[in-house]
């Protein structure tokens, strides 16, 4: 860590003493001596950083250095903002100008020296412990360092966290005895709860078990709950939460205010009369089970909790009540672990001869605990087979750290030995993962963002910094530090964690380097030097006068009390050299005054607050890079944003969520004239065309634009957008929407469209099928909204080689879909929504060969399934949502549905009516003609009715 932090200081310094010679005139030499004396430093800091753990001399001297390279940086961005800020703020001028703005420049010149003749004093000592310590490593120690591989970006997702069912060892007997418990004919609420120690694969197994379909076909409610350390309200409404949207519907109204009285009224009304399964994963005391349980009714129709955690005394408490299961989860027999280990490790193949001896001893500290095991099988995943003497090195250091400890702490150092073996530059990636809350899921794109402004990302030759980012983010996952929770079409990320135990070895070491300094409900004393500071939930000490000039990045999460932001302002106003800045949920009704004073900020995020006005003093913000607005009330944004030259990010807009989406349910902001001036901008949404044909033809000049949304198109604009659209040669996503659902949209000027193009959405009335999409071969998504197609779209669509996504809604006015034999080779979820004149889908043989997921909505004149849905073997999951009952009639098992069969191979097939005031929801193997029998998976009951299109 101290290299990279030494590092990022000497490149700043380069940048900067060629760039602004005559502003650090007089103090040039003490800047080129600090930045010579490290750079003679930073090879030596590659070897040491992963050598200060098991030597405390050289622990201090590592923190010694860097704790040097953090107070240059001060001194310099101190320098920086003074000079700047005296230059900008004084108006006087004549002689009387010139002679105060000189006499103030030259005092603050002095004090500069006086701190740097400090600091190169303190670098002639570290100078000396350089040789020393130089002289003390080992020749072994310094040539096993010196072997680092050169970590080129892999994308091996399978070595992920949660492996594959296939590739998961000793997991099949818990699996099927899980379900026999949760299967057992005995109608009363059970409790099983599985307790073991951390890195056992508690949660892997009950999510195994909880996605398997036989579990989720026997119950009809599911949900999955992280409690770790938790507010009981917060918990409360993440199942109210998740029982409605697996019912696609609303959540009840003012649910943000309700006590817990309350929630748990809802939750049990909800489940009562229902067979449902609840998972409560990471439960750490008795109390978080006590303030749950009493939400849970038990009415004997055979429901089950499910709860995993670490304390045996927990596992007993919940179980006694219900006469419930204690799963006591073992470790893995030898057997199991070597062949866990040569998956990790060799990728399946055999331990290679020489290796067995080397590779049995690392295995047998292991103690067949299977997070153990993958993670140090990832790491030697990376070594090369060749050079015996990095296994040597790390089968030596694992004896000594485990010998003799508790096996968890002993987890603990192996999961360190992942952290010292990442590169330099990945190291502050990873730690920066801190910011996050326990069980916080980590969305992409926001985590690439911010690692770029924090400097994390440097860009390379050939490549955009977003992309040596993504390439950072693929090796933490393929080292196993990052699992994917829900990944996009691609199968890259979406969202992501990092498992408990991995997130202990980040705060050990950034409390230890004082990297991020979390304040929340536990944490009353804060370190001495805070750089990083990220608030959970509340902020009730406030010490701003000890950290103005050093912190650089203050980041909430679930802030939600008037206090806590009231102390938050009170904090911006002393946070000169923030360059990050992120309140998100933060209950704002106006932005604070004292952010247009931080003059360094590069992130501003308001997202999810209650501003409606984005002040003109915006314009203060020259550095400003990512400007995230999305689901505030901001509908027109100040002229003076045009000033601020390096934005690449503009997002803002706001979705109204319903039922079901109306043509109208997101705003964005009205277009600027002269907006065509923000040339660095790479993502710009939604953008209302309002000015115009002249605002449109200038997103021509936005050349970097990766993403682009523009709503309330016109017929009219058709030749001006597309004539800009195909000079975006970058543009990887495009989001068009016409003012109204039978406005034209006209898109038929686009020749050339952007060939490098992932993701279309195209919203509002197409005449003719715009031929140019099926040029575009690397498609992943393609949505087709109110379109109101008259071609057959499909002709267009079948040979694009990556497609994955196809939605239509609206889209398609024949009466007939027939996806070709051969075609659509890559399509995974398919979508039709409201198609009213359509009666008839036919999938010849060989047609979409991996789909696994088809929703069919309201074609009300679809007579039958899709003909030939029986050749979709890869199909997991089939939806039939509010159509009628004569279709469903025909799948029918109880009636002899003639269709039955074509879908008796599928795992999970639902069909969903809307009938006496709520949505039910059935499982295809129950009869909805017989009322005595039929048990719907859901029944929701609302007042009035149902929203509509």
């Amino acid at each position: 860590m101290a290299e990279f932090a030494v590092y990022f200081l000497i490149e700043k310094l380069t940048i900067l003493l060629n760039e602004n010679a005559q502003l650090f005139k007089g103090v040039r030499q003490d800047f080129e001596y600090v930045r010579d004396e490290l750079e003679r430093m930073i090879a030596f800091l590659r070897v040491a950083d992963g050598f200060e753990e098991s030597d405390p001399e050289l622990n201090v001297w590592v923190k010694q250095v860097r704790e040097i390279a953090y107070d240059t940086e001060d001194v310099i961005d101190e320098f920086l903002l003074h000079s700047k800020h005296d230059h900008c703020s004084h108006g006087i001028r004549g002689f009387l100008g010139e002679l105060y703005f000189s006499i103030k420049k030259l005092k603050f010149t002095r004090k500069v020296s006086a701190e740097l003749r400090s600091i190169i004093s303190r670098v002639r000592n570290i100078a000396q412990g350089h040789q020393r310590y130089r002289y003390k490593l080992s020749i072994q120690e310094q040539d096993s360092s010196s072997g680092f591989l050169d970590y080129s970006v892999t994308d091996r997702r399978g070595d992920a966290l949660l492996l594959e069912e296939g590739e998961l060892v000793g997991i099949d007997n818990p699996k099927q005895n899980l379900i026999r418990l949760l299967m057992e004919e005995d109608p009363g609420l059970k409790v099983i709860s599985v307790v073991g120690m951390g890195g056992l694969g508690k949660t892997t197994l009950v999510k195994r078990v909880f996605d398997d379909a036989v579990v989720k076909k026997h119950f009809q409610n599911h949900a999955w709950l992280t409690v770790s350390q938790f507010k009981i309200e917060d918990l409360l409404k993440d199942i109210i939460q998740q029982l409605f949207d697996e019912i696609k519907q609303p959540l009840p109204e003012r649910i943000g205010s309700m006590n817990s009285n309350r929630l748990k009224e809802i939750i049990r009304e909800f489940l009562r009369r229902r067979r449902y399964v609840l998972v409560f994963d990471d439960v750490w005391s008795i109390p978080a089970w006590e303030a749950i349980k009493y939400a849970l009714p038990n009415e004997n129709h055979g429901s089950r909790i499910i709860l995993t955690t670490r304390l045996i005394n927990v596992a007993s408490a919940s179980c006694i009540e219900t006469d419930g299961y204690v799963y006591e989860l073992n470790p893995l027999s030898e057997e199991e672990s070597w062949t866990l280990f040569c998956q990790k490790a060799f990728q399946g193949n055999s331990c290679p001869q020489h290796l067995i001896e080397i590779c049995s001893n690392i295995l047998r500290n292991c103690g067949g605990l299977p997070l153990a095991i993958v993670a140090i099988g990832g790491l030697l995943a990376t070594k090369n087979t060749l050079r015996v003497s990095e296994w040597e090195m790390l089968n030596h250091s694992l004896g000594p750290e485990l010998e003799g400890n508790d096996k968890l702490e002993s987890m603990k150092n192996i999961l360190l030995l992942s952290f010292n073996d990442l590169p330099y530059y990945l190291k502050p990636c990873f730690l920066y993962l801190s910011v996050y809350p326990e069980d916080h899921l980590i969305e992409h794109n926001t985590l690439i963002r911010l690692w770029i402004m924090e400097g994390f990302v440097k860009q390379k030759e050939g490549r955009t910094v977003e992309e040596v980012a993504e390439g950072y983010l693929n090796e933490l996952i393929n080292r196993s530090l990052i699992f994917m929770v829900k990944t996009n079409d691609d199968g890259s990320l979406k969202y992501g964690q990092i498992h408990d135990l991995y997130r202990e070895v980040i705060l050990l070491k950034v409390r230890e380097q004082n990297f991020v300094t979390t304040a929340n409900e536990q944490k009353t004393m804060w370190p001495g030097r805070v750089r990083r500071l990220s608030i959970h939930n509340t902020l009730e000490h406030v010490k701003k006068e000890r950290y103005g000039t050093q912190v650089r990045s203050l980041l909430t999460f679930g802030v939600t009390d008037p206090q806590s932001m009231l102390n938050i302002l009170q904090l911006l106003s002393s946070f000169r050299m923030l360059k990050v800045l992120t309140l998100k949920d933060v209950p704002l009704l106006t932005v604070p005054e004292a952010t247009f004073t931080l003059f360094r900020l590069r992130h501003l995020s308001l997202r999810n607050t209650k501003v409606k006005v984005l002040p003109r003093s915006i314009k203060n913000l020259k550095k400003l890079e990512i400007l995230d607005l999305k689901q505030t009330y901001i509908t027109e944004l100040p002229v003076e944003i045009l000033e601020l030259h390096c934005l690449s990010h503009l997002l803002l807009y706001r979705t109204v969520v319903y039922s079901y989406l109306p043509y109208h349910c997101s705003y964005g902001f009205k277009a600027l004239k002269g907006i065509g001036g923000l040339i660095s901008l790479r993502k710009l949404v939604y953008m209302e065309a309002s000015c115009g044909s002249d605002a449109i033809k200038e997103i021509s000049m936005m050349t970097e634009l990766r993403r682009l949304c523009i709503t309330k198109l016109r017929r009219e604009d058709g030749m001006a957008i597309c004539s800009s659209i195909k000079k975006l040669h970058n543009l990887r996503s495009l989001n068009l929407k016409s003012t109204e659902e039978d406005m034209v949209l006209d898109l038929q000027y686009l020749s050339s469209p952007p060939p490098f193009l992932q993701r279309l959405y195209l919203t509002g009335r197409i005449e003719k099928f715009p031929v140019w999409i099926q040029s575009l071969h690397n498609l992943i998504k393609v949505y087709f909204r109110w379109s109101k197609l008259s071609d057959d779209p499909l002709q267009y669509l079948q040979d694009l080689p990556n497609l994955v996504h196809l939605e239509f809604l609206v889209g398609f006015t024949g009466e007939e879909l027939c996806f070709k034999s051969g075609k659509f080779q890559r399509l995974k979820l398919l979508n039709f929504d409201k198609l009213e004149p359509l009666r008839r889908v036919i999938v010849e043989e060989d047609a979409m060969p991996h789909l696994e997921k088809l929703v069919i909505q309201r074609c009300n004149l679809l007579q039958r399934i899709p003909r030939g849905i029986e050749h979709l073997i890869e199909l997991k999951v089939v939806e039939f949502f509010d159509m009628p009952d004569e279709f469903i009639s025909t799948m029918d098992p109880h009636r002899l549905g003639e269709d039955y069969c074509k879908v008796a191979h599928i795992p999970e097939v639902y069909y969903t009516f809307w009938r006496n005031g709520g949505w039910e929801i059935y499982p295809l193997d129950q009869n909805p003609a017989d009322e005595n029998s039929r048990q719907p998976r859901t029944v929701i009951r609302t007042q009035g009715r149902r929203n509509s299109l």
